[in-house]
């Protein structure tokens, strides 16, 4: 791969000493962050190109021309906050605070790593006022800093970022009446009106239908605009800034991708395509072409501006590394797991909350059309949809990321338990992995969260072929509701299950022999951890026992007495937080059989971190030498 290129510090410093009209600067300036954002998610190998570019014109405008900078002295360099609720366009964000001297300049090298940029906003980065990545909060969010500015006697400006897929989230549209009763004419909220959410066009998925005359409709002071054109945001700008007590709303007509012409997806196209550029990195070609447009453009206009040519340097390429081909795939072998089910019942039905790409649903749609419900960001109403359902003799399967599907809609989910019908969620992105989206997208909680509703079996595979025994358990055994928990990264695993293996209610599977302590664990991360550091502790003279206990929040007592038979220590350890994990459930087990082993419980204890898959879990220490040093210590 080669080189990645960005433009450095000095570029910006000369490009804002001079006097040009803002119309003029800022394009060139939006441009400049643009080869930084794509230096930067290409160097992490993944991020968001496509909502970072859509809305960079837009918040390099904000910046260099309508929020005003804080007083000298202030700790804050600016007296009107700015911030992005839908947190995807973090990279574009990332840059222009960087250019701007906010954020120290080195880390931009440092996106999706330890101590760096984290892959959604997080306020322990400078500039950054609130934690967003979790759609729907930042209106709200937003009417508490007005509140709280009113209080201290401030006369502050507040503005928001949402996107156009965000505006299906229940609680934004909670948010607005309030803020037209407490007359916030200090609020104005922008939607980056691209047209895509995720990958899929918004009136594919749940069409806004009249934006204008719904934000009216709640009292809202509403313009549209062009959102890539210097003037016209400039008027929508001015606008908000006349005397009025109402809080403004700016749809800003956008392209996702713009800047780069082959990353654009313009209305009027086929539809029913995917949108390439959403998420993840550019392959090396797509990188050098996007460079190289978004190079030529840029010093022409730095010219105009009489700047002379570019200036960029090179760091050297620092990519994750491939998975190899034996890799475990568990959302393809959900996939297709999923399909051979529906084939044999036509009761199945899918739902999704537009991630049907990301949890593999595409071939089911394709197959089934009348069998798949999109339901958008929206996951209240897909669970209580698939409520219905159940109530009318249909077997819905509901997906999304575990970090929404077991936290937005918990209430949904209990409701839905307490009639007795039979639902299948599924929910994917599980656990501490991968590391680089940050904390707002690593579901650590979904066990506690949901692990107590009656009825609710929890399960999480530990490969392709658990992952098939898993889904057909759910549909054609339980007897209730359950809960599969799917890790989202391709993983390569040391151990095997045995070709005659069942699932078998609170029951699990010896994969690693041992004599003087018992390891649980579940899931193809952290059972390939356990395993190694297995084998590691064995070599240093202490022989430990592998257990693969796929069910989280069910254990047979007598099965996990024979399990630990023997062991004079048993460990545990979670994908998710210690507390409410697997691990509390084992050790009540073992206490309540009159088992008086010591319990040992691995797992998070604070907020995941964000960077590679091996430095989180390296600072979580539940990477395989961490827990390796933890048996010896403790056995």
């Amino acid at each position: 791969m080669p080189d990645f290129t960005y433009v450095p510090k000095r570029q910006f410093s000369r490009l804002l000493a001079t006097e040009a009209p803002a119309a003029e600067k800022t394009p060139v300036f939006a441009d400049l962050c643009r080869i930084n954002t794509l230096y930067m998610v290409a160097r992490a190998g993944s991020g968001h190109i496509g909502s970072s570019f859509s809305s960079l014109d837009l918040v390099s405008w904000l910046f260099l021309n309508e929020i005003r900078k804080a007083d000298s002295g202030a700790g804050f360099p600016f007296r009107d906050l700015y911030f992005s609720s839908k947190g995807h366009d973090a990279p574009g964000l990332y840059a222009v605070l960087i250019a701007l001297g906010v954020i120290d300049f080195d880390r931009i090298h440092r996106l999706r790593r330890l101590g760096g940029l984290p892959g959604h906003p997080d306020v322990s980065t400078p500039g950054i006022v609130t934690n967003t990545g979790s759609l729907g909060m930042g209106i709200s969010k937003a009417k508490g800093m007005v509140l709280a500015h009113r209080l201290q006697g401030e006369e502050r400006r507040v503005f928001v970022m949402t996107g156009d897929g965000e505006l299906q989230e229940g609680q934004l549209w909670e948010s607005l009446a309030s803020a037209v009763n407490r007359r916030m004419h200090e609020l104005t909220v922008i939607v980056d009106h691209n047209k895509i959410q995720s990958d899929i066009w918004v009136s594919k998925t749940s069409d806004l239908g009249d934006l204008r005359a719904k934000f009216e409709a709640f009292g809202w002071h509403v313009l549209r605009c062009n959102g890539h054109d210097p003037a016209r945001l400039a008027e929508a700008l001015a606008a908000t800034r006349e005397p009025g007590d109402r809080p403004h709303m700016i749809l800003a007509d956008t392209v996702k991708g713009a800047g780069v012409s082959f990353m654009l997806h313009r209305a009027g196209e086929d539809e029913t395509l995917l949108y390439p550029y959403h998420s993840g990195a550019p392959s090396p070609a797509d990188y050098a072409a996007a460079l190289d447009e978004l190079v030529t453009r840029t010093e022409k206009g730095l010219r105009g501006l009489g700047l002379g040519p570019i200036e960029l340097e090179k760091e050297a390429a620092e990519g994750p590394a491939a998975p190899a081909s034996r890799a475990q795939r568990l959302v393809d072998a959900y996939s297709q797991a999923l399909l051979e089910q529906a084939e044999k019942r036509p009761e199945v039905v899918a739902l999704d909350a537009d991630l049907k790409l990301d949890c593999g649903l595409i071939p089911f749609e394709e197959r089934f059309p009348d069998r798949f419900v999109e339901c958008g960001i929206a996951e209240q109403d897909m669970v209580s949809t698939a409520g219905g359902m159940a109530l009318e003799g249909l077997r819905p399967v509901v997906h999304s990321f575990s970090c929404f599907l077991s936290s937005r809609p918990n209430e949904q989910i209990y409701n839905n338990a307490s009639e007795g019908g039979k639902i299948t969620y599924v929910g994917f992105l599980a656990g501490l992995l991968p590391g680089g989206p940050g904390h707002s997208h690593q579901s650590v909680r979904d066990i506690s969260a949901l692990g107590a509703v009656p009825g609710l079996v929890m399960i999480q595979p530990c490969c392709e072929m658990e992952v098939a025994l898993a889904l057909a358990w759910s549909l054609n055994e339980a007897e209730g509701s359950s809960y599969l928990r799917i890790v989202q990264i391709p993983c390569e695993i040391s151990f095997t299950l045995p070709p005659a293996y069942e699932l078998k209610p609170g029951r699990g599977v010896v994969v690693r022999e041992g004599a003087d302590a018992a390891l649980i664990a579940y899931g193809p991360v952290m059972l390939e951890q356990a395993f190694q550091a297995a084998v590691q502790a064995g070599s240093e003279g202490l022989s430990v026992r592998v257990i693969n206990l796929p069910w989280l929040n069910i254990v047979d007592p007598v099965w996990l007495g024979d399990a630990a038979a023997g062991c004079r220590a048993v460990f545990t350890l979670d994908d998710q937080y210690v507390k409410g994990g697997q691990g509390e459930m084992i050790g009540a087990a073992l206490a309540e059989a009159g088992l008086h082993l010591p319990v040992h419980r691995m797992g998070l204890t604070t907020f995941p971190a964000c960077g590679t898959n091996e430095e989180v879990l390296r600072h979580h220490g539940l990477d395989a030498g961490s827990i390796r040093r933890r048996l010896l210590a403790t056995a």
